[in-house]
């Protein structure tokens, strides 16, 4: 019976910026070309982080206006926080700071990991929002910042494996109580990847 350290990552950000995807990409190593909107999909993947094995729970969530009822019980249920917007679509940026400020209504916001993710950087030719930009928000925000694109695999591992890092410096802090996953024990509604 193999016990890991049990990580709860939430995406969160407006349809169609790739979410799925990016969660996608990280459990499988696979693109999804056409978009189909998600109303919620857990995932779980092992992950070894600076020499750690851990299990990564990603609740993928919707975008679309209509789910934004379900943002608290989310927000609730996770401990670290992925805002994800495309760098091609400038709405998709101008949210991010309204779903940061729900964020903080439900959660202690100083102790809360947040990674602000510019993802479909690939897409640089029709770029809307440009990385100062992305990265001038996330210093106004106290959160941390990255492009990624799920298409090209850029900076995916990277972005899981950063949010992770900064859950962990929480719960060094003790802010976080410690989660573990006992691996043969697993039951949930997760997909296991």
């Amino acid at each position: 019976m193999k016990e890991l350290q049990l990580h709860k990552i939430v995406l969160l950000g407006d349809g169609a910026v790739g979410k799925t995807a990016l969660t996608v990409q990280l459990c499988s190593a696979h693109f999804l070309e056409t978009y189909n909107p998600t109303i919620e999909d857990c995932f779980r993947t092992q992950a070894v982080i600076d020499k750690k094995p851990c299990m990564l729970e990603i609740l993928d969530t919707a975008g679309q206006q209509e789910f934004t009822s379900l943002r608290d019980q989310w927000i609730r249920e996770g401990e670290g926080f992925l805002l994800v917007y495309c760098i091609a679509v400038r709405s998709t940026f101008e949210h991010v700071e309204m779903i940061r400020n729900e964020i903080a209504r439900v959660r202690d916001i100083k102790k809360t990991p947040i990674l602000l993710v510019g993802n479909k950087c690939d897409r640089n030719t029709e770029r809307e929002v440009s990385h100062f930009e992305g990265s001038a928000l996330a210093k106004r925000l106290g959160c941390h910042f990255i492009e990624s694109s799920a298409k090209t695999s850029t900076n995916v591992e990277r972005a899981f494996h950063r949010i992770v890092r900064m859950m962990r410096s929480n719960e060094n802090g003790g802010s976080l109580r410690k989660k573990i996953c006992t691996l043969n024990k697993v039951k949930s509604k997760c997909r296991l990847m």
